[in-house]
Parts: C-alpha cells; structure tokens; sequence
C-alpha cells in the first residue's frame, strides 16, 4: 500500500515538473509549423526591422512549439509585403507587422484594404510623434508656433511624405487647433530629417529615436510630444494633451494574420508575444530605443484600429483625398 502511495506522489510531482518546465504558453493552438515567417514590409535597418527583429530574437529563446523568423519584403511603401501577407494561407505560419501606414495607403487608394484584410493578434510597441521644429525657427514654445500659425495659415512649411503617417500626423493636428500648414513633399524619413535639419523646412515630425541625439545638441527644436504622459528621456516636453490639445499620436507596431486563421492559433500567437514583451532585455533594448511596449491582444487591438481608421478617414474626407463609400 505504502509503494502504490510513493509511485503516486512521485508520477504527481513528476506531472508537475513537466508542467513547469515544458513549454511555457498554455492557451491556444500552435500552427502545424515550427517556424511562421513574419513579413516586414519596409528595408533591413529601417526602425520596424530592428524592433521586430529583437521581438525574433526573444521568442527564438523562449520555450515555445513555434517560433518566427522576419522576412523584409520591402517595396510600394510597404504594400507589396501587405498585399503578401494578405494573399498567404490562413494557417498561423505566415504573420505580419504592421502599422497606421496600413490605413494611410487604403485612403490614398494604393491598397483595397486596410487592417479590415487580417485578424488581429496584438499590438505591440507605441513611438510617440513629437512636434519637431528647425532650429531656426523665431519660436520657443508650442504656444508661440501656435499663436503665428494662426496669424498666417499656410505659410509655414511642414516636410511630410504626402498621404503617410507623416502627413497625417499634421493634419490631425490641423484639425484638433485650426492651424493650417504648408505640405512639403519628400520621399521619406531620412529626407525629411535632412530637410528639417538644413531649414529647408520649419517643422517636421520627431520621435525619441531618430530626434533624441538632435534635440539635446540644439540642431532641432521640440515643442510637444503626442503621448498619454511626459517622455523619461524629454521629462521637460510637454504632452500636447498638457497643452490643451486633445490628440496622441504615435506610430503603433503590431502583428495580424491572414483572415481566416483559427482562433485558437491567434491566441497562441497572442500570448507569445505577450510574454516575449514581458521580457527584460526586450524591455531595455526597446527603451533604449524610445519606444514603448504597449501589449494588446486581438479584441482591443481591433477595437484600437477601428477607431484609428474613424480618426483618419474623418481628415482623409475633409481634404478631399477620400470619399466615404
């Protein structure tokens, strides 16, 4: 009797140990793969590369059944690797990252569809946008740029690619404070960066990481920072909600799957990257960076890019770029 009784403690902390230290997500469904490839849309060295690929990099240590390996599939400001994705089986095994960029390109008419054309797995990181200003400029304030915006709508320059991010940033804020700006057109960040920082341009948007080196050298001015509370690395900067106005902006990472892939297999996907952002080095690096890790899993992240698309699609139709169908 006593044998029965030690053979069953020893399978029951045996069951156990396993349990610990098999793998370590239990809700969902892994994919029939070992390794789903996650497509990223834009160049190797661009700032979603590096930040997805410290995601690959922490998940590939974890004790996981499926891991994920970044694929660049760069071109069409970033809709050849979408309409990839898009297209891939709906299994678990193909994955992609995305951002607002998603719905810039559905109202400017490059794409048909928006994150409306995948499920949602989870929002991953958050960059602030920041209202970034040459150093020329005669302003030391928000308050100031404000007061002689308004007194001369459209004649202060603002570097944007048009119809990105970069220009809607700007036109939200348009919106939020009836001041009106200038569109200068260039074909992408470094461009506009060479232009805010030549003069060529008065304003630009900023983030930590392509700003911060600039900002403390006095190369460039920093008005306000669009996020829900102060930056640690700008603990000085206002937020534009401090200022009076209403609006945080900020380029938001995630990853989606092809529509249609089981339910089970997202949420496997989800709590991966969960804990994988949970993780302390990931953390650090993604500090260093001046991004933030923001986790969502898939019905808030949905809910999050229904209201990212109201917002924009509300400024597409007032400049005309969109008509609501």
């Amino acid at each position: 009797m006593k044998r029965v009784l030690l053979s069953s403690v020893i399978a029951a902390i045996a069951a156990a140990v396993a349990l610990v230290s098999g793998p370590v997500v239990a809700a969902g469904k892994a994919p029939g793969c070992r390794t789903a490839k996650l497509i990223v849309p834009w160049k190797a060295g661009g700032g979603t590369h590096i930040i997805f690929s410290i995601f690959e990099k922490t998940i590939l240590n974890m004790d996981v059944p499926s891991k994920i390996k970044v694929v660049t599939v760069p071109g069409q400001g970033g809709n050849k690797g979408a309409k990839e994705a898009a297209k891939a089986k709906p299994d678990g095994c193909t994955l992609f990252a995305i951002h607002q960029s998603a719905v810039t390109s559905y109202l400017n008419g490059r794409v048909d569809f928006h994150f409306d054309g995948f499920d949602m797995v989870a929002n991953l990181t958050s960059t602030p946008d920041i209202v970034g200003a040459s150093a020329n400029v005669p302003w030391n304030n928000f308050a100031e740029m404000q007061k002689a915006i308004l007194a001369a709508p459209g004649t202060v320059n603002v570097g944007a690619t048009f119809g990105s991010t970069s220009q809607f940033y700007w036109l939200i804020l348009e919106e939020q404070t009836g001041m009106k700006f200038k569109f200068v057109p260039y074909d992408g960040t470094r461009e506009r960066m060479t232009a805010l920082l030549s003069g060529a341009v008065q304003l630009g948007g900023l983030n930590v990481a392509s700003g911060r080196k600039y900002i403390e050298s006095g190369e460039l001015k920093a008005f306000a920072i669009a996020s829900a509370k102060r930056s640690k690395h700008f603990p000085d900067m206002p937020t534009l909600k401090e200022l009076g106005v209403d609006m945080i902006y900020a380029l938001d990472r995630g990853i989606v799957a092809p529509k249609g892939t089981d339910k089970a297999v997202i949420e496997y996907w989800s709590q991966v990257f969960k804990q994988a952002a949970e993780d302390k080095d990931l953390l650090a690096q993604m500090d260093s960076k001046g991004t933030d890790v923001n986790w969502v899993g898939p019905d808030g992240y949905r809910k999050w890019a229904d209201k990212t698309f109201a917002d924009h699609e509300k400024v597409a139709i007032k400049i005309g770029m969109w008509k609501q169908q």
